[in-house]
């Protein structure tokens, strides 16, 4: 049996995008989605690989993870710190 890195396709509810692919992409879709309907046996159509395939694709992308990470904590509110002052014995006079 093959391993598949799709094991299955949610349904969600979708955002509409219009996409161009090669043709060798559409073809290899084709064949992905011929190979996981026999291995599920459930029908699957080519096109709604494309969200879950992004997905794992995005998911296992440490270098995004990573640059995510970054621009999150750059937007994250920080903490202002107190300003304590100190004065010096010879500055306080009464």
């Amino acid at each position: 049996m093959t391993k598949l890195k799709l094991a299955s396709i949610e349904d969600e509810n979708p955002v509409k995008l219009t996409v161009t692919l090669s043709a060798a992409l559409h073809r290899n879709l084709v064949a992905y989605a011929e190979i996981l309907a026999k291995e599920t046996g459930k029908p699957v159509e080519a096109n709604k690989l494309i969200a879950p395939m992004l997905e794992k694709f995005i998911a296992s992308d440490r270098g995004f993870a990573k640059a995510r990470n970054v621009a999150k904590m750059s937007n994250a509110p920080t903490l202002s710190k107190p300003s304590i002052t100190f004065s010096s014995p010879s500055s306080m006079k009464s």
